[in-house]
């Protein structure tokens, strides 16, 4: 988690997520235990059991202030869970929230909004899809943030974006609202791809060919949310999937870094991570500070050291 003013953690680690069933017609016959497990066993290799697979990730955080607020409104949060049942039946989990609403209503919105994405996340049955599990947890904090603003208010307008990865089993799944974003460079790829696509007003324009490229980036307006956590009634929770591989570096971040470098400019300091991520992460909070440095800044990246099948 962060404070105002800079964090920076990361770390290395490495799992193993298993699935997979097999079926078989019933029988009458008798069986002794041996022979029902040797049975078992065949029939397991015959359909083909999906191995499990071992990843191992580097990773590093850091949020700033920046040069213009008073206080930070972003946060990173994370849970790596220690256990080989959890890890197999839910994964990793990385966050980034970026709030709003002023009156330190933002600050508190992004901290809870993450806290509650994590446990809900974590709390749901382990035979849930990792996709069913992050919109079901997105949606309890957007409750928990909609009745916060109800309750007080002077947080009238409280919400954050948020933007969740989670790795389980080589698989990358991101649940997101807002505009803080997911980018991956993968492999010696030239291009780094944006994963996520903006919930902002002046996305919206340029989809729908209202706006150029260029002229959102000018507009006044580039900073209206349309969907955020803290809005009454449902909120529609975005998802992706991706396969990964050795080699990948995923970005999450707010928009303090985003509007400041994207695309080929995000390129150099992806790369680097796959040295340091801890170091990429300061460098990219250095670049956005002096490029302005305008709004809270936030850069959480992975890395995948390795995809292994596991046994």
């Amino acid at each position: 988690m962060t404070t105002n003013g800079a964090t920076a953690v990361g770390g290395t680690t490495g799992t193993a997520a298993t699935s997979g069933a097999a079926t078989g017609e019933e029988t009458t016959a008798e069986l002794d235990a041996g022979d029902i497990q040797k049975g078992w066993e065949a029939l397991q290799t015959k359909v083909g059991r999906v191995a499990p697979r071992h990843v191992t990730v580097a990773w590093g955080a850091r949020s700033d202030i920046g040069r213009a607020r008073e206080n930070n409104e972003d946060k990173f949060d994370f849970y790596l869970p220690d256990d080989a049942a959890t890890l197999a039946s839910h994964g990793r989990l990385w966050a980034v929230a970026d709030g709003m609403g002023g009156h330190n209503a933002g600050q508190v919105a992004s901290e809870a909004a993450l806290k509650t994405i994590i446990r809900t996340y974590f709390a749901a049955p382990r035979g849930n899809d990792v996709a069913t599990n992050l919109r079901a947890a997105i949606a309890d904090a957007n409750a928990l943030i909609a009745r916060a603003a109800a309750q007080f208010p002077e947080r009238g307008g409280m919400g954050t974006t948020a933007v969740a990865a989670v790795i389980r089993n080589a698989t990358l799944t991101i649940g997101h609202v807002g505009d803080s974003r997911a980018y991956l460079l993968r492999g010696d790829e030239k291009e780094v791809r944006q994963l996520t696509d903006d919930h902002s007003w002046v996305e919206e324009q340029v989809r729908r060919g209202g706006l150029t490229r260029a002229e959102a980036e000018g507009s006044p307006y580039r900073n209206v949310i349309t969907r955020s956590i803290g809005m009454e009634g449902t909120l529609e929770v975005d998802i992706v999937r991706e396969a990964l591989r050795p080699g990948d570096v995923l970005l999450l971040c707010s928009d303090g870094l985003s509007g400041y470098l994207d695309g080929p400019a995000l390129r150099p300091y992806l790369i680097a991570a796959r040295v340091n991520p801890s170091q990429a992460a300061l460098s990219l909070i250095d670049a956005a500070n002096a490029a302005g440095g305008r709004d809270n800044i936030t850069a959480l990246l992975l890395v995948v050291r390795s995809v292994e099948e596991g046994n």
